[in-house]
C-alpha cells in the first residue's frame, strides 16, 4: 500500500501545474509553491511544506472543516467556515506582501 501512496506521490511531482502568472510575467502569483508545499505535505514534511507555502496549512484547515460542517451541520459552522476563509486569505495576502518586500517575487 505504500508503495502506491509512494507512486501516486511521485505522479503528482511529475504532473505540476506551472504557474500562468510566473510563465507570463515572470512573477510569483499568490498562490505560487502551493502544489510544492502540499506535496511536502503528503510526504509527512511539514518544515518543508511551510517553507514553500505557508497558507497551505490554513487552506487545509479551512476545507477539512467545510467538509465536516456540510456533513455534521455544525450550530454556528457557517459563520466558523467565513472566519476561516477570512483568516486563510489574509495568511495569503500577509504572505505574498512578505514575498514582496523580501524581493522573493522572481
Amino acid at each position: 500500500m505504500a508503495s502506491a501512496y509512494d507512486n501516486c506521490i511521485a505522479w503528482a511531482e511529475r504532473h505540476m501545474l506551472s504557474c500562468p502568472s510566473k510563465k507570463l510575467m515572470h512573477l510569483d502569483c499568490p498562490g505560487c509553491g502551493l502544489q510544492r508545499s502540499t506535496i511536502a505535505l503528503l510526504k509527512g514534511d511539514v518544515q518543508s511544506s511551510w517553507h514553500f507555502y505557508p497558507p497551505t496549512l490554513f487552506i487545509i484547515a479551512t476545507v477539512v472543516f467545510l467538509l465536516l460542517h456540510l456533513v455534521f451541520k455544525f450550530r454556528h459552522g457557517a459563520a466558523a467556515v467565513k472566519y476561516l476563509y477570512i483568516v486563510a486569505a489574509i495568511v495569503i495576502f500577509i504572505n505574498y506582501i512578505y514575498k514582496i518586500f523580501s524581493n522573493q517575487l522572481i
